[in-house]
C-alpha cells in the first residue's frame, strides 16, 4: 500500500530519537511515508510529515492498527544497559509485532541487531541473549527480512568515539584495555542510515555483519585520535582482566560512560567487521568527524565534511 504521493509506507519501531534515528529519518522521509514509533517525544517541527506515535513498545498487546498500510518495518529499539527484566519486556513487545505482521499485511523487516559475541556473553549477557532470540524468530518467520550487524557507530552525539576524544583532551592520558592488539572498524551513522534506507528498498532476506570503510589495530585508532588533538599518545595500561574490572566499576558506580561488557567485547577481537559490500554507499573515514569534533570542543563552527553521497 503506499500513500497518494506514491510513497510506501515504513513503519519505524523504537529509536526515533536516538543516534541512529536521527540520522535516518532525513533518509527515509523522502522514500516512505514514515510512521515512528517510540516512548519518547520528538519535536514534531524536526521532521515535518512524519506520523509519530508515542509508545513504549513493551507494552504494546496489539500492533494491527500500527501496521496498518504498513509495506517495511524498520526495528531499532533496544536498550545499551537496561535490567534484565527491562530486556525481555522489549524483546516481548517486538515479538508480539512480529506475531502480527505474519498475521497480517506481511511486510518486509529490516532489523537493526549486535555484532557477534563471544559464547559465554551471547548465552549469559540478557543484552544479546534477548536481541538473539528475536533474530531467530525473524529469520524464522518466513517474512521477507535483512537482519544488519553493525560495529561501533560514531556520529555527532555518539557515546563512543566523541567521549573518547573529549577525555583524550582534558586528561592527556587515555586508558589502554589489555595490549591494544584487537581490532575496531567504526561506521558512521549517517552511512548505516543510507545502508537501513537502502535494504529497506531492497529485496531477498539474510544477516549482514558492517564495518566501516578501515580496519584498525585499536590502538592505532587511538594513537590517531592522540595525533588529531596534536598530543602525544600516552596511555594507562591494564590487563584484560583489570580493563573488564574498571569497566564494572565504573558501571556499579552509576556512570554509562562504559559498561563492562563492553569491554569484553572489544578485547574479543570481533568488532573489526568487513565494510558493507555496495557501490552505492560510499563509507565515510573517520578522521573527518574527529577534526569536526575538535573543532566543536574548541569552540569554533566546524565546517562540514564533503559528503561522499555528492559524488555518485
Amino acid at each position: 500500500m503506499t500513500d497518494p504521493g506514491g510513497r510506501p509506507t515504513i513503519l519505524l519501531v523504537g529509536g526515533g530519537g536516538g543516534l541512529v534515528g536521527r540520522a535516518l529519518l532525513p533518509e527515509l522521509v523522502e522514500e516512505f511515508q514514515v510512521r515512528s514509533v517510540h516512548r519518547h517525544p520528538v519535536p514534531v517541527e524536526e521532521h515535518a510529515g512524519i506520523e509519530w506515535v508515542p509508545t513504549d513498545i513493551a507494552r504494546v498487546s496489539d500492533w494491527t492498527s500500527r501496521l496498518e498500510g504498513v509495506d517495511v518495518v524498520v526495528t531499532l529499539a533496544w536498550y545499551r544497559w537496561a535490567r534484565p527484566g527491562q530486556f525481555r519486556g522489549l524483546y516481548e513487545g517486538l515479538h508480539r509485532l512480529l506475531e502480527a505482521a505474519r498475521a497480517g499485511a506481511r511486510p518486509r523487516f529490516v532489523h537493526l541487531s549486535v555484532p557477534p559475541a563471544p559464547p559465554e556473553m551471547e548465552r549469559g549477557l540478557p543484552y544479546l541473549a534477548h536481541k538473539r532470540a528475536f533474530d531467530r524468530e525473524l529469520s524464522a518467520s518466513g517474512l521477507e527480512y535483512r537482519i544488519l550487524r553493525p560495529t561501533m557507530l560514531f556520529g555527532r552525539g555518539d557515546r563512543l568515539l566523541g567521549v573518547m576524544l573529549r577525555m583524550m583532551r582534558r586528561y592527556k592520558v587515555f586508558p589502554m584495555f589489555g595490549d591494544g592488539e584487537y581490532h575496531a572498524s567504526p561506521l558512521a551513522v549517517e552511512d548505516l542510515a543510507r545502508i537501513l534506507r537502502q535494504e529497506a528498498l531492497a529485496h531477498g532476506s539474510g544477516t549482514t555483519d558492517l564495518g566501516g570503510p578501515e580496519r584498525f589495530r585499536y590502538r592505532d585508532l587511538t594513537d590517531r585520535m592522540f595525533a588529531v588533538l596534536g598530543q602525544r599518545p600516552r596511555y594507562w595500561s591494564f590487563s584484560p582482566r583489570a580493563s573488564i574490572a574498571l569497566g564494572q566499576l565504573v558501571q556499579d558506580l552509576g556512570s554509562t560512560l562504559l559498561y563492562a561488557y563492553e569491554v569484553e567485547w572489544l578485547l574479543s577481537d570481533m568488532l573489526g567487521l568487513p565494510a558493507y559490500p555496495s557501490p552505492d554507499v560510499a563509507l565515510r573515514p573517520v578522521e573527518p568527524y574527529l577534526r569536526q569534533e575538535l573543532e566543536r570542543l574548541r569552540g569554533r563552527r566546524a565546517v562540514r565534511p564533503a559528503d561522499p553521497a555528492d559524488r555518485r
